[in-house]
């Protein structure tokens, strides 16, 4: 086992680790940016090192500096997270030249499967289902409108380095593809450093599936059923369940199947999803991977009582899959929901500032992970998520109901969240009934633009 492991990341998942880390009896650093000096990561870690300003350019995402500060606090590990740097090749290929563990996948199962297009390429080569697109990446939009033309419309043009719903476009007809095609390549060299684009044929109305997956370094990966991801505003998942209301049995072990398959193929090691639309018809395509821990990995622990990030860890340090891993059953029903700091009554504008109260929820089968605390200032130059609520029941009736009063008793003031939004959603009758796809909260009136 490691002796030190230092985290490169921040907020929640950042103490999700930390936590992790004790349990193992192993040591932790923390690194922080200059907003974020006074935070809980900083606090609970065994050591910490400031490395840069406020920006992320400059701290979460500076290669240099965060190995130095692995190398100056004697961490042997250092483990990402999601985000920032944690589906970086160079960083990987970085940590490996510094004799440090990266606790994720090699450098070149990230480029198999962290890079979209070649993902998509590789299923195709595996005989897993795939929406129709284009052989590879695009540059040429001449090109480009000729495959979307042969697809047909509408499509969809996807960063091939992308995630988080960045870099991403839907365009319904050849006058707009031009615009459109141009801006997914903007957005994806702005976010990922990549112009590198893909098309795929949009479907109107999928559900978005994800399958866990867990491997080790002695050749055993196992799955750990289905995560419904469907709520979701601008490609940016909201609410996440397990199981999925729209899988059957027959559908989930398919699902399953086709997941392992893809992995092992690569040899993947450590944690990951699989993802996937899954159609009406119980059709399924296969989407993308992602190389790393999810944001949701929460329900899928609530899910089967295994602790996810404590099993990154081992499998990194040589250990194998427990046989705990060959029953992977999901037990009862868990949801969780994502709380912004966003003003969902104005177009979910950013909501930085002061949290003056704060007070959690509690009651049994209630977990928040969250990085907050009455006082603590949301800085306006990361990503808006500042909780998770998990909520778990023997069925989804219980798990909704202890989710409601979960939201109710969440209270935080001084700036804006996205708790009254999501008491709306839950309490919708179609998310009530499980009748969700990607596109619920554009047709679902006064959810997304309340009279609050």
């Amino acid at each position: 086992m490691f002796k030190k492991i230092l985290i490169a990341n921040r907020g929640e998942i950042a103490l999700r680790i930390i936590r992790a880390c004790r349990e193992l009896g192993v040591d932790t650093v923390a690194v922080y940016s200059e907003a974020d000096r006074d935070t809980l990561h900083v606090r609970f870690a065994d050591d910490d090192v400031c490395i840069g300003p406020a920006p992320s350019r400059f701290s979460y995402l500076n290669i240099p500096t965060i190995i130095a500060a692995a190398e100056i606090t004697g961490a042997d590990a250092i483990h990402p997270g999601y985000g920032f740097l944690a589906e970086s090749a160079e960083f990987t290929e970085t940590c490996a030249a510094s004799n440090i563990n990266f606790i994720g996948p090699t450098a070149e199962q990230i480029r198999q499967m962290g890079d979209k297009a070649n993902a998509r390429k590789l299923a195709q080569e595996l005989g897993l289902p795939v929406v129709p697109g284009s052989a590879g990446t695009i540059e040429d939009p001449d090109e480009a409108l000729s495959v979307a033309e042969e697809i047909g419309w509408p499509v969809m043009i996807k960063a091939a380095a992308g995630g988080g719903g960045k870099g991403m476009r839907v365009a319904t007809d050849r006058e707009v593809f031009a615009q459109s095609f141009q801006l997914a390549r903007n957005e994806s060299l702005a976010a990922f450093g990549s112009a590198d684009v893909y098309i795929e044929k949009f479907l109107e109305r999928p559900r978005h599936v994800e399958i866990q997956i867990m491997g080790d370094r002695h050749g055993r990966l196992v799955h750990l059923n289905e995560r419904d991801c469907s709520i979701q505003r601008r490609h940016q998942k909201l609410i996440e369940e397990a199981p999925s209301p729209g899988l059957s049995e027959e559908i989930r072990q398919q699902m399953g199947d086709a997941a392992v398959k893809a992995a092992k193929h690569i040899g993947y090691v450590g944690a990951g999803t699989v993802e996937f639309l899954l159609n009406g018809d119980g059709s399924f395509y296969f989407m993308e991977m992602n190389t790393r821990i999810q944001v949701e990995h929460p329900v899928t622990e609530m899910a089967t009582s295994l602790d996810l990030v404590k099993e990154q860890i081992r499998v990194a340090a040589g250990e194998k899959l427990g046989d705990r891993f060959l029953v992977s059953k999901l037990r009862g029903h868990t949801i969780e929901c994502r709380v912004n700091a966003e003003d969902a009554a104005r177009n979910f504008q950013p909501s930085p500032g002061t949290i003056t109260t704060f007070h959690l929820p509690g009651g049994p089968g209630i977990r928040v992970d969250t990085h907050v605390f009455q006082g603590y200032e949301v800085p306006p130059y990361y990503d808006s998520m500042i909780a998770k609520v998990i909520a778990h029941g023997n069925t989804r009736e219980e798990a909704l109901r202890r989710m409601s009063q979960a939201l109710d008793g969440f209270i935080i003031e001084g700036i804006k969240t996205t708790i009254p939004f999501l008491k709306r959603v839950i309490h919708h009758p179609d998310f009530e009934s499980g009748e969700v796809d990607t596109k619920f909260l554009e047709r679902a009136n006064g959810l997304l633009n309340p009279q609050e």
